[in-house]
C-alpha cells in the first residue's frame, strides 16, 4: 500500500515519527521491518531507539547497495512522475490531490501480483465515487439524471460544487493511470537514449519538447520544487536548422 503525506523540506526524526503514526502505524499497525536509505533521520539514534524498543527490525542499504528496497526506488520513480504530472495541471493545490493520487495508486493494478494494493491487503476492492453527468441543464432540462443522482432540489452552486469535486477526483485518477501506463515506455525510451547516440533529424515545422534540464525552476514550474518540476516542456515549432548539427 502507498501512503503519502506532504511535508516541509526539512523534516526532524520525532517529526517523522510522527508522521509514521498518523499514516502508518493507524491503518496497519507496526511493520516486522523497516526498509530505507541511510537518511538522517532513519540512521538517528532517536528512530533505532524507538524501533528497538517497538520490536520492529530496521534495515539499511549500503554505500556499496544503496538500491537495497528496489520495488520502493520503482514505487518512487513512478510517483515522481504522477506528482509532476498533478503539479502541472494544479500548481497551486497539488498537496491537496494527494488522497486522491493515493487512492488511485491503491486501486491500480500490479503487474506483480496481478491485483491492486486494496484486494491484497483486504480481500476486496473498494467502491468509487458515482460520475456525475458532465453538464446538465440548470434549467431542469437533466432532470431524470439529476434524480437519480439525488439532485434534485439542490441550489445551482452546490451543485456545481459536487460536480467539480468528482470530475476532479476522477481527472487525477484518469492522469495516474495514464502516468502508470505511460512508465513502461518511458523506461525503454531511456534505455534507448543511453545505448545509443540521439539519432532524430529535426525539421522545420516539427513539434518538439525542451529538456528543462538545465532551465531555471521558476521558469518551467510554480511548484518551486526542483523534484517536482516537469522534466520537458513545450511542445515547441522548430523554426530553424543549424547546418552543423550541435552536441
Amino acid at each position: 500500500m502507498v501512503r503519502l503525506a506532504a511535508v516541509r523540506k526539512s523534516v526532524t526524526a520525532p517529526q517523522a515519527d510522527q508522521f509514521f503514526v498518523d499514516n502508518v502505524f493507524r491503518h496497519h499497525g507496526l511493520p516486522e521491518a523497516f526498509v530505507s536509505d541511510r537518511d538522517p533521520r532513519f540512521v538517528s539514534h532517536f528512530w533505532q531507539h524507538l524501533f528497538r524498543l517497538l520490536g520492529t527490525r530496521l534495515a539499511m542499504s549500503t554505500a556499496d547497495h544503496p538500491q537495497t528496497d528496489g520495488q520502493t526506488e520503482r514505487v518512487n520513480r513512478v510517483l515522481e512522475d504522477i506528482l509532476r504530472s498533478v503539479c502541472a495541471a494544479e500548481s497551486t493545490k497539488w498537496s491537496t490531490l494527494l488522497p486522491q493520487v493515493e487512492f488511485a495508486l491503491n486501486n491500480a493494478v500490479h503487474s506483480s501480483t496481478g491485483f491492486t494494493p486494496f484486494y491484497v491487503n483486504g480481500l476486496r476492492h473498494p467502491r468509487t465515487p458515482l460520475t456525475l453527468p458532465r453538464a446538465f441543464n440548470l434549467g431542469g432540462g437533466e432532470a431524470n439524471a439529476e434524480d437519480t443522482r439525488g439532485l434534485k432540489g439542490l441550489s445551482t452552486s452546490v451543485k456545481l460544487n459536487l460536480l467539480s469535486f468528482i470530475e476532479t477526483g476522477e481527472a487525477v485518477r484518469e492522469r495516474v493511470r495514464d502516468t502508470m501506463a505511460a512508465t513502461p515506455d518511458t523506461q525503454k525510451e531511456q534505455c534507448d537514449r543511453q545505448g545509443r547516440k540521439n539519432t532524430q533529424v529535426f525539421k522545420l515545422g516539427d513539434q518538439v519538447l525542451l529538456n528543462a534540464k538545465n532551465l531555471p525552476t521558476q521558469a518551467v514550474s510554480a511548484v518551486g520544487s526542483t523534484e517536482l518540476r516537469p522534466r520537458f516542456v513545450g511542445p515547441f515549432t522548430v523554426i530553424g536548422v543549424p547546418a552543423t548539427p550541435t552536441r
